[in-house]
């Protein structure tokens, strides 16, 4: 299988990905950490997926999508952390004033698991990030050791899968998720 990563530009590729099976769902939508948490809680059903729509229109799009053929299988999160909760967030701190960008969110698809696709997606978001401009990108993923994480609270990543893309340990955080620390990792792209 050969992976194709892309900037998630298209609306309708996104939604496979991350899209509900019912339009009326009140699902993520990956908008938790990329928006303001008054705006997330007033945005129901449709209109998720309409400020989705939105953002795949923006420059830069909401983040990068891993393709096996034409199927979009994957989906990472990055943007600038100016653009995120991330810039205020009290519980993962500022390691230091560059313009970092944030990764916070990988999802694969069922089906497709276990097959290097996040790795590819990790690597992705770097290019990505890279290609814009941004110095440093930042992941706050679970330090989980060799424990098992529930796949719905797997979105923000493996220590072990960034130590792999050359991510390092850069701060710890007062954040958990699912009973385990998430830690703040780096990326220096300069």
């Amino acid at each position: 299988m050969t992976i194709d990563i892309r900037p998630a530009s298209v609306f309708e590729d996104v939604r496979q990905v991350l899209g509900p099976k019912s339009p009326a769902a009140n699902v993520c939508w990956c908008l938790s950490y990329r928006i303001p948490s008054k705006l997330n809680n007033e945005l129901r059903g449709p209109a998720r997926g309409e400020y989705v729509a939105e953002l795949c229109r923006a420059d830069p799009p909401p983040g990068v999508l891993a393709f096996d053929g034409d199927e979009p299988v994957g989906w990472a999160a990055v943007a600038p952390r100016s653009a995120t909760s991330f810039a205020r967030n009290r519980k993962i701190p500022h390691v230091d004033d560059l313009p970092v960008w944030s990764l916070w969110c990988i999802r694969v698809r069922p089906g497709h698991r276990k097959q290097g696709i996040t790795h590819a997606l990790i690597a992705g978001a770097v290019d990505f990030a890279r290609d814009r401009g941004a110095p440093v990108i930042e992941a706050y993923p679970l330090d989980n050791g060799d424990a098992k994480v529930d796949l719905t609270m797997a979105y923000a990543g493996l220590r072990k899968n960034f130590e792999r893309a050359g991510f390092v340990h850069a701060a710890d955080t007062t954040s958990v998720l699912a009973g385990h620390p998430r830690i703040l990792m780096r990326l220096d792209l300069r």
